[in-house]
């Protein structure tokens, strides 16, 4: 069931059929909320959450950009004009809002694509009162964030392809070795073989092994973290 939370940006609001109290502020890649995004949504609304799905773009005009080659220069260029901070202020005015609906009685996390896990991180540093977790798919803005680490004390998984052409293994490891210091629970997976984006499903970046196992991983600590999910 599909609904939606007031903000100053869209929203979908996706209600489990069975809820286990739980819920997830999914953050978009740079496509926009595209159909793979929403399926996604449907995945973790099928374990049990109550996911909460803001429409970073929607200052913008709420556009979905095609997810080939022919659409990444239009979705670089929307990126471009983004507000970052208002992003970020966007994203926790999100994670408060699922936190006070009524049905949300458990814990609420952050889980994040490619820009979304970038912004997913800040949120989660920016927000004075913490997520409960974080997932962080191959976030794109991580590189130029790496000095607000010590402001996510909260646990975390972060994937990565060891053939990303976007961000380099140097960088990665850089990433690596930011989240993972002094922090007693963060996940770091490097996928082999695998690039940028390669959860999602358009040919231009699948790795059907990597998107697998990586799922499978995501939905693990979730329910390690997310008693009950």
């Amino acid at each position: 069931m599909a609904d939606s939370i007031a903000l100053d940006i869209p929203t979908d609001l996706l209600v489990p059929e069975t809820a286990n109290g739980h819920g997830i502020v999914l953050f978009q890649e740079i496509f926009g909320v595209t159909d793979y995004i929403r399926s996604r949504a449907q995945d973790l609304a099928d374990l049990g959450f109550h996911v909460l799905v803001p429409h970073f773009y929607g200052r913008q005009g709420d556009p979905v950009i095609d997810e080939g080659a022919d659409g990444l220069p239009r979705a670089m260029a929307l990126l471009q004009e983004l507000d970052w901070e208002v992003a970020v202020a966007d994203g926790i005015a999100a994670l408060e809002a699922l936190r006070a609906h009524p049905d949300v009685t458990g814990r609420v996390g952050l889980l994040g694509f490619c820009f979304g896990g970038g912004l997913a991180f800040n949120v989660a540093a920016a927000a004075q009162r913490k997520p409960d977790g974080l997932v962080s798919y191959y976030g794109s803005a991580l590189p130029n964030l790496l000095a607000l680490a010590p402001d996510v004390p909260v646990p975390s998984l972060h994937h990565f392809g060891d053939s990303d052409t976007y961000i380099p293994m140097t960088t990665v490891r850089d990433i690596e070795k930011a989240v993972t210091s002094g922090h007693d629970d963060v996940t770091f997976d490097l996928h082999p073989g695998a690039g940028h984006a390669f959860d999602n499903p358009s040919p231009m970046f699948h790795h059907p092994e990597a998107a697998g196992k990586a799922w499978a991983r995501t939905t693990d600590w979730l329910s390690t973290h997310f008693p009950g999910a």
